[in-house]
């Protein structure tokens, strides 16, 4: 078995090496002067069972450096390649919800899969319904097993799961079960992609501790607009837990400016240090990832692993 990292996400494949007690592999990735990558596998892997981690957040070039991992591994003749993507870009667009616009999620499908991938790992995908676009072993982590720990220590009062929008209210459902709270939606109204122009409260939150949960925070726009209505409603405290930190424009504004006072996210993507503020906490998936990838290196069962 052998680790290897591209640039999007080296310190998580890191504690995931460390955790499973190997080094990280010898891999380089060099630019031409025109910025086209190569890719360079400095050690023997023929015969290897490679593990590639790398999430494909933005930019394109973290997506392509993990393409091309690929495709040196499978041309060095690794045994078997498993792609183990943190966080899957490009999902938000999984169906054709309006004419002339591209199936993204489909198309990073395809090309992971035709590079030469015999498998692919990941957590909390945007829409589950993704796994369905390839056709080979695909395994779907969710980040309960990280949040769930952390949240019981909180010593919340009277909780109530509440899900940002509707698209992730079976998510959140899942939640609620895990720490028998009852159930709350928000449901919003988008103008465009990043901005949100109404939303409304379906439940009853008045003199309760909330959590909001969500795979992504992007802009903050929708969490911070659902504290923010929550917090009218009567909440007392309010924390999100969120998987996938892209914290992209003015997030890290935001959330300082929201009313919740926690705000727990995983690394399956790196936080810049300009983003971090008092309110954003971060807890590592190293240990989850790290026993996936044992047990898929000895055809063992994850089950329990991504059962909520």
């Amino acid at each position: 078995m052998k680790i290897f990292s591209a640039n999007a996400n080296r310190p998580l494949a890191q504690r995931i090496a460390a955790y499973l007690e190997i080094p990280l592999g010898d891999a380089e990735i060099t630019r031409f002067s025109d910025g086209e990558i190569s890719v360079k596998y400095n050690e023997n892997i023929r015969g290897a069972d490679v593990f590639i981690v790398q999430p494909t957040c933005p930019p394109a070039d973290h997506l392509m450096e993990l393409l091309l991992m690929i495709d040196a591994a499978k041309r060095a003749s690794a045994k078997r390649i498993t792609a183990v993507i943190p966080y899957f870009g490009y999902a938000r667009q999984d169906r054709k919800d309006q004419p002339r616009v591209a199936l993204s999620a489909k198309l990073v499908a395809n090309l992971i899969s035709v590079a030469g991938t015999d498998r692919v790992l990941t957590m909390d995908l945007h829409s589950p319904s993704i796994q369905g676009f390839f056709d080979i072993p695909f395994d779907h982590l969710y980040s309960a097993a990280i949040f769930i720990d952390f949240l019981k220590a909180q010593a919340l009062q009277n909780p109530v799961v509440v899900s940002p929008d509707i698209g992730s209210t079976k998510r959140a459902r899942a939640y609620a079960n895990r720490l028998n709270s009852d159930f709350a939606i928000v449901d919003k109204k988008r103008i465009d992609p990043n901005e949100v122009e109404s939303v409304t409260l379906i439940g009853k939150v008045e003199d309760r501790d909330v959590i909001l949960f969500d795979d992504i925070i992007d802009t903050a726009g929708t969490l911070c607009a659902a504290a923010g209505l929550l917090k009218r409603s009567g909440a007392k405290r309010i924390i999100a837990a969120c998987t996938h930190p892209i914290l992209s424009g003015n997030s890290a504004s935001n959330i300082e400016r929201s009313p919740m006072s926690i705000v727990v996210v995983s690394d399956t993507l790196q936080v810049p240090a300009e983003k971090m503020n008092g309110k954003i906490e971060v807890l590592t998936a190293a240990a989850l990832f790290g026993e996936a990838i044992k047990r898929i290196h000895n055809e063992e069962s994850i089950s329990s692993l991504f059962k909520l």
